[in-house]
């Protein structure tokens, strides 16, 4: 076969079917194949690739990264793997922390054996992870060399998940590359984080529930340049290597509530305080200067423009948030 392979883990959710589409429009005049694997969890929508199912060089498999046979059997076509499947809402986590770690380290593991056996050090292998695996910091940004202190089921899954796949290139060679980034927005995200949960809740005029004292702060990343900085990783990065990737722009969630109501035409009469989450992490941070020197990354997007596209999104796609809004009760993983 001839021609760069690349499998996209979790290609239907909402960065990896982003990260598709852009990697098939960037790169149209390549001889390249793409293969998204997903399992079409609540999360993850065919209907996120309808812009790119005519392009002959994408195949669609449905299944599961803890699935070791499927896992072999792509493997083994494939030079490039782009892992961005898991298990990511920190809510669902505390309530349902099994699936997380099947999910987030076994099938993270089954990948790595898979490319071990087929590929060694021969292919190249992009772990996307988060910032939540750093903790909390009151002061200050982490760089990649700050210990992790994950608080969350969730975050405790995705370092686990970190930590095997450098173990796997310190002890056996492979190619494997992490990015670390911020909280993304954009559209197609599913309704259950605070931004398209928000909005979605606001277009229909239901009141939103805010955590707390609104008080925590996270920096906030779009989609498009999320994906870019994964490419730059995928084709410049350095083996064994983490790039922090964030947005720029750190805001406390009572400040992105209160650009979400103006952006809506409410006002905070629509807000409902609600009792914090159990362990909320107070505040994220990363440093990015080690992607911006070694890969060139830089968002962007600028968050008042992005934040106002995603609103137009959602106000004029009703039909896909209300089909997502009826899977809210499925579970994690079928």
């Amino acid at each position: 076969m001839s021609g760069e392979r690349i499998l996209v883990t979790g290609g239907a959710g909402f960065i990896g079917s982003h990260y598709v589409r852009r990697v098939l429009a960037d790169h149209a005049d390549r001889d390249m194949r793409v293969t998204v694997l997903d399992l079409l969890t609540y999360a993850g929508r065919a209907a996120n690739l309808a812009e790119a199912q005519q392009d002959p060089r994408l195949t669609f498999v449905q299944g599961d990264v803890c699935d070791s046979t499927l896992i072999s059997t792509l493997v083994a076509e494939h030079d490039t793997i782009v892992h961005f499947a898991a298990e990511t809402h920190v809510d669902r986590s505390i309530t349902r922390p099994r699936g997380f770690v099947q999910t987030n380290v076994c099938g993270t593991q089954n990948l790595l054996d898979a490319v071990l056996h087929h590929h060694g050090p021969a292919a190249v292998f992009v772990h996307i992870s988060t910032d939540e695996v750093y903790g909390s910091t009151d002061t200050g940004s982490w760089s990649e060399t700050a210990p992790l202190c994950p608080t969350s089921p969730y975050a405790a899954a995705k370092a686990a998940a970190d930590l095997l796949v450098l173990a796997y290139h310190r002890t056996y060679g492979l190619d494997v590359r992490v990015t670390r980034c911020s909280n993304n927005y954009g559209p197609r995200q599913f309704p259950e984080k605070l931004i398209p949960l928000f909005v979605t809740h606001l277009i229909s005029g239901r009141p939103v529930p805010l955590y707390g004292d609104g008080r925590n702060r996270r920096d906030w990343l779009h989609v498009d340049d999320h994906v870019d900085a994964v490419d730059l990783v995928r084709r410049h990065g350095r083996p064994g290597e983490i790039y922090n990737i964030g947005g720029g722009e750190e805001l406390s969630n009572r400040e992105v509530t209160d650009r979400l109501l103006r952006l809506c035409g409410a006002g905070w009469d629509m807000v409902r305080e609600v009792e914090d989450r159990q362990g909320h992490d107070r505040r994220y941070s990363l440093d990015c200067r080690k992607a911006a020197v070694e890969l060139g990354y830089s968002p962007r997007r600028d968050f008042g423009e992005g934040l106002k596209s995603t609103v137009d999104w959602y106000r004029g796609n009703p039909a896909w948030w209300e089909a997502a809004s009826t899977d809210m009760s499925r579970p994690a993983r079928a």
